[in-house]
């Protein structure tokens, strides 16, 4: 396995390396029509990637294949409390259950006995099908939640002023940055959920609170100086408060100082690590891979700058997307607390709801301010 994540990892340096030293070596403000096109590029990256998963868990690339098998059949044994079966192990008779068991534990154990035994045999086709599906619902997921992220991140840039044509910088090497958080904190969650399913139904309930927070945080500008980042930087560094070209640190007196450009990239880290804390629980419903999790993300990352370029200036259009977020968040908080009770809503129609409620918040987006502005248009007298 980890030759895939080494091909895969080299597959983003290089990626990067062609996007900072060769598409823009130069630093200059990316135009919205360049930004949609490298949108649809990094949209159809990650289309092709999917074909990549399918063929990978259909011909078992280096055991990938068995390892979901396993892994789809770990998560009912462990929920139904029955050992674990393993590929290529004779399957153990069904453990005798306890003595005071009601009959319909009895059913529902020797039910999960069986799917746990179809979970570890099933066809190449299904699996690469159902792994398939899984990075396409993952990385749909994170790219929507990343709306919410590109408006913030709007606002950081207003805040200090940063002009368009250093932002692409900043973004840039936030977004490497992200990629080393988010790989440390899917690894982290992967590890829990292996040790703890009940971790679970906890990440269940934090994004139902996650959807009702969002539901009511207000659009208020942020204000990055009362933040512990904003704090924390001011003591460590030196701060020269002009822009010094792209540059992250000036030498002035002897001494490195910071300039506005990296301060503000460390308040995007920070704030890109708070907007994992959501997303990254809500992948992990729809998937325990540990690989799907981390692809799905960083394509995902890929496309947030492009994303950026291309939405900043028109975020205010999008006034139902947040509400659309928080749908999605609910719904897949309840899809998690729902495996408490043995109830497996499939991958498939969990990315159908999902592409629904984001297209609806569009759409209404797109329509309903429409309305609205022809109504308060005032008349004039004929």
């Amino acid at each position: 396995m980890i030759w895939l994540y080494t091909g895969f990892l080299v597959f983003v340096l290089i990626m990067l390396a062609l996007d900072l030293f060769v598409v823009n070596r130069k630093p200059h403000a990316i135009s919205v029509k360049a930004a949609v096109f490298w949108t649809g590029v990094c949209v159809v990256l990650a289309l092709a990637f999917s074909l990549v998963v399918f063929q990978m868990y259909e011909h078992n690339s280096l055991g990938i294949g068995d390892a979901a098998r396993e892994r789809n059949s770990h998560q009912i044994t462990s929920r139904a409390g029955l050992p674990d079966l393993a590929i290529g192990e004779p399957v153990p008779e069904l453990p005798a259950p306890a003595a005071d068991a009601s009959t319909r534990d009895i059913e529902e154990r020797a039910r999960s006995w069986t799917r746990a035994q179809e979970a570890l045999t099933a066809p190449d086709r299904k699996v690469a099908w159902q792994a398939t599906l899984e990075f396409l619902s993952g990385w749909l997921i994170e790219y929507s939640l990343s709306l919410d992220n590109i408006f913030v991140i709007a606002l950081i840039f207003t805040h200090f002023a940063i002009p368009k044509i250093y932002q692409h910088r900043v973004l840039f090497w936030g977004i490497l940055g992200a990629l080393i958080m988010r790989g440390i904190m899917i690894a982290l969650g992967a590890v829990l959920i292996a040790q703890f399913q009940w971790i679970l139904y906890v990440f269940g309930v934090f994004l139902i609170f996650t959807a009702f927070k969002l539901l009511r945080n207000d659009d208020n500008a942020p204000k990055p100086e009362q933040g512990m980042i904003y704090r924390l930087a001011r003591k460590l560094f030196p701060f020269h408060d002009e822009i010094a070209g792209q540059k992250f640190f000036i030498r002035k007196d002897g001494r490195l100082w910071m300039t506005p450009l990296f301060l503000v990239l460390l308040i995007v880290e920070g704030t890109d690590v708070v907007f994992a804390v959501d997303s990254i629980p809500a992948i992990f419903a729809i998937t325990q891979d540990p690989f799907l999790v981390f692809t799905s993300n960083v394509f995902a990352i890929l496309g947030l700058r492009s994303l950026y370029f291309a939405l900043a200036a028109m975020m205010d259009k999008f006034r139902f997307i947040k509400v659309s977020l928080a749908v999605v968040l609910a719904f897949i908080g309840v899809k998690m607390i729902l495996l408490y009770w043995h109830i497996h809503l499939p991958t498939a129609a969990s990315l159908g709801v999902i592409v629904v409620v984001l297209a609806t918040g569009v759409l209404a987006s797109l329509f309903i301010p429409a309305r609205a502005a022809q109504e308060e248009r005032p008349t004039t007298a004929a």
